[in-house]
């Protein structure tokens, strides 16, 4: 059974005198332990293709199973409580709680799932050590360098165990290296058996995945065809 499965997804937003289709009949189906790039150009629609399968926004049309549930006609308040339970999400931006040490951002997810305060320390700790950042856990955003905030990012996505791991233009904000620092974090992750779904712009990040999905003007295309 698929981890994630898009069936003639469509997605049309109403601009008020045009509508604009961002996705046009989409099929996709992610494996449980995969490690999958969903690589296009600007307005190919990857950010929409991500806020689907992240549970962010809704198919116009089409149906999508997240772990063997339809989830399409589910209620806003079903899809936040299968959100915080099975997605991990990664942003390019960080997103970190500024002026709050590494583990208390880690910890922030578990706060909201009512876990108590010594279980949540201890799980933000054991992320961000296994992150390589057991040294930085008092450390806020400000004293921490871009790589080292993406991995409390990944750490905190991590912290939930959640089914998969979903990136959205994880290296942007990053120079060369701390970009391929974290790259190797995903490699890591899906070698220990998690499922990466990584959303990038750039051939050379995607190429760290097993497995590219070419978007193209809102449909998913053969990768000659992307080029």
């Amino acid at each position: 059974m698929s981890l994630m499965r898009l069936d003639r997804v469509t997605r049309t937003y109403d601009m008020g005198h045009v509508q604009v289709q961002a996705l046009r009949g989409v099929d996709l189906a992610i494996e449980p332990g995969e490690f999958v790039a969903i690589v296009g150009p600007s307005g190919s629609g990857k950010s929409t293709m991500m806020g689907i399968l992240g549970l962010l926004d809704r198919p116009t049309s089409g149906s999508y199973v997240l772990e063997g549930q339809p989830v399409t006609e589910l209620g806003d308040n079903e899809l936040a409580r299968i959100r915080n339970r099975t997605i991990g999400f990664v942003f390019q931006s960080y997103n970190l709680l500024p002026r709050t040490t590494a583990v208390d951002n880690v910890a922030t997810p578990l706060l909201y799932q009512g876990v108590g305060r010594r279980e949540r320390q201890a799980r933000a700790a054991a992320a961000l050590e296994r992150l390589g950042l057991g040294d930085r856990l008092t450390h806020e955003p400000t004293e921490l360098s871009g790589g080292e905030q993406q991995r409390v990012a990944v750490a905190r996505a991590l912290v939930t165990d959640p089914a998969v791991l979903l990136a959205d233009e994880p290296t942007g904000n990053l120079a060369v290296h701390q970009g391929q620092e974290v790259l190797e974090v995903f490699k890591a992750l899906h070698a220990s058996g998690r499922t990466v779904v990584l959303i990038t712009h750039d051939l050379r990040v995607a190429a760290t995945a097993e497995r590219q999905v070419h978007l193209l003007d809102g449909q998913v295309v053969p990768e000659e065809l992307a080029a």
